[in-house]
């Protein structure tokens, strides 16, 4: 052998080493060498395996020894789940464990399942604050008050609580009950024009609440068909609510298409605190949430001004406490979070409420009994807030709903230092740390049979005391809901006008218990996709007929308190006086 031939049989290493007994064509030998030659490509499959490995071991670390994953689907996690987020799962992962997790993107998520450690975390503002959901603080705002953290959120918070008092409270009523009024007449009339057959009413029920709240929060600042456009674009808002998101708005997203709607419902608040400015300035009287929170503002500013200059206070009230005179965006941004917390979750509970009503006449016949009654028999009678409150076996009703039906089913929260949550596991810094309310709130060993729906757990039984620690509907700790008896007192009087001018039925499917998760929870049939729309949301089919007798035009429709509606003969919507507006 020759020096050439030596040399000649050392020119194609891989060919003589990697490929020896294999023919191979010299596209593939070129391919092989390139991968196993230094270059771009190389160097990039070593970089992602690096990452595919760091975030393998990131998660399995930050896991321990809680329930969750054995592996992590490298990057996305259980992402495409969250698209489409099921009870069920949620469910067993609770089941799983008092502390599960999942790691999704660049979030490593723990679920708290237990009623001490949801306690636990609610009430330990030191290691962790409120995130709501990953996408939250880019409707809201990331310097919304919702967001602050220790003192300064307490001193905001201050500020608000006396939006909120039972006083407070008595002047919103009568802006509500028109509300009420005018929806009710509504319903009666799409079944009258449907000619008493069913109808799809979830839609109606999110449209009557975000009303409702839209009328509370920010008075007739508002038109009505801004009202509508909120109403229908909220949508959007809550579809963007998803767990975790892409780290990322894209455009066309849903985050994107949330964004937007946000961004709408800001501008009009906006407009709306201008506009109150100037009347609550020259005097005006509260009508709701936002004139009451600017004359705060107003009377605070007059009372620093007139110390300034040495005038007298003798004729100024002093508002306890004192709060500075906030721009027309920041009321703007306030007023938005009370919307955010209210909508999804009333309108969650109001059609809960009248399936449930539905089904269950006998409690429906209690309710209508009960408001009759403290109406003296006058179905379009206003309540005061004395006689809401004393509406005994309604509230009850109320409350057994959000037990067993609560809207919210977990709170996120970030975790700002390592928190050692139990002696064994310490949840890591950075962390996404969520609490649920659902299984204190069904805890056979606090409440029998939770699965069942029972008023009279705090009508006559001992659900209020015995489940005191257990009923986490509006949370506790610092950063409990502003606004619960708000919500609970408007279900009341919503609930407790409907009875009184309305009767309806529900068309029940076999899936009408099943519960679909849209931020908060539906029944599953209120759902259905459809090519070619974002998404179209229909509900059990709901038939409404008035219960009161017919009278001539102009009449008040009145019912002995006790009397039972008749339910003989088909449903049909009743009609409307026209001349005043009311139904009858």
């Amino acid at each position: 052998m020759n020096a050439n031939t030596t040399s000649s049989a050392f020119t194609s290493v891989l060919a003589q080493t990697k490929m020896a007994g294999m023919a191979i064509s010299p596209n593939m030998e070129f391919l092989f060498g390139t991968l196993t030659a230094p270059n771009i490509w190389t160097v990039l499959l070593t970089v992602v395996a690096m990452c595919v490995i760091y975030d393998q071991v990131s998660y399995i670390a930050n896991k321990g020894s809680i329930a969750g994953p054995a592996w992590k689907m490298p990057f996305i996690g259980p992402f495409l789940d969250s698209m489409d987020p099921r009870f069920e799962g949620y469910y067993n992962k609770w089941l799983s464990g008092p502390l599960s997790c999942v790691s999704v993107f660049h979030k490593f998520v723990v679920i708290a399942s237990t009623r001490d450690l949801a306690r636990k975390t609610l009430n330990s503002p030191s290691y962790v604050k409120p995130t709501v959901v990953d996408v939250a603080p880019k409707l809201l705002g990331h310097d919304n008050w919702v967001f602050l953290d220790g003192k300064p959120h307490t001193e905001f918070r201050k500020g608000l609580n006396n939006l909120f008092t039972r006083k407070a409270l008595a002047k919103y009523l009568p802006g509500q009950e028109q509300v009420y009024k005018d929806y009710f007449a509504r319903f009666a009339r799409l079944t009258e024009e449907n000619g008493g057959n069913p109808l799809p009413f979830m839609s109606e029920f999110r449209e009557i609440m975000c009303a409702v709240s839209l009328r509370s929060f920010v008075g007739y600042y508002i038109s009505d068909e801004a009202i509508k456009n909120i109403a229908d674009d909220y949508y959007l808002i809550t579809a963007a609510l998803e767990l975790v998101n892409f780290p990322i708005i894209l455009p066309y997203s849903k985050a994107w298409y949330g964004k937007k709607a946000a961004d709408m419902v800001l501008t009009e608040f906006t407009k709306c605190a201008a506009k109150s400015k100037v009347r609550m300035a020259a005097g005006g009287d509260v009508t709701c949430i936002m004139d009451a929170w600017i004359d705060i503002m107003i009377k605070s500013q007059r009372w620093r001004e007139a110390e300034e200059t040495g005038e007298s206070t003798a004729n100024l009230e002093k508002p306890q406490p004192m709060i500075r005179m906030f721009n027309d965006y920041e009321i703007a941004q306030t007023v938005f979070t009370f919307l955010f917390a209210s909508q999804d979750a009333t309108s969650s509970a109001v059609t809960w409420l009248f399936q449930i009503m539905a089904q269950r006449p006998d409690v429906l016949d209690k309710v209508r009994e009960e408001n009759m009654k403290v109406r003296n028999g006058d179905i379009h009678a206003e309540l005061t807030m004395e006689q809401l409150e004393g509406l005994k076996y309604t509230r009850a009703v109320i409350r057994e709903l959000l037990r067993y039906r609560p809207p919210v089913l977990m709170v996120p929260y970030v975790v700002k230092k390592p928190f050692p949550i139990t002696d064994s596991y310490t949840v890591p810094k950075g962390s996404m740390l969520i609490p649920t309310t659902y299984m204190a709130l069904h805890d056979p060993e606090v409440y029998e049979n939770p699965d069942y729906f029972d008023p009279e757990r705090y009508y006559s039984g001992d659900a209020e005391e015995k489940g005191a620690k257990n009923y986490l509907v509006f949370g506790v700790g610092p950063h409990y809901c502003l606004g619960q008896l708000y919500a609970q007192l408007n279900l009341a009087l919503c609930l407790g006008k409907a009875s009184v001018q309305l009767d309806w039925q529900h068309h029940a499917t076999p899936r009408s218990e099943e519960i679909k998760v849209f931020a908060t929870i539906f029944p599953m049939v209120c759902f259905r996709l459809v090519e070619d729309e974002f998404m179209r949301f229909i509900s059990d089919s709901c038939s409404c007929r008035m219960i009161a007798p017919l009278h001539s035009r102009g009449g008040v429709g009145r019912r002995e308190a006790g009397e039972k509606p008749d339910r003989s003969g088909p449903v049909t919507a009743c009609p409307i006086d026209e001349n005043n507006d009311h139904l009858i």
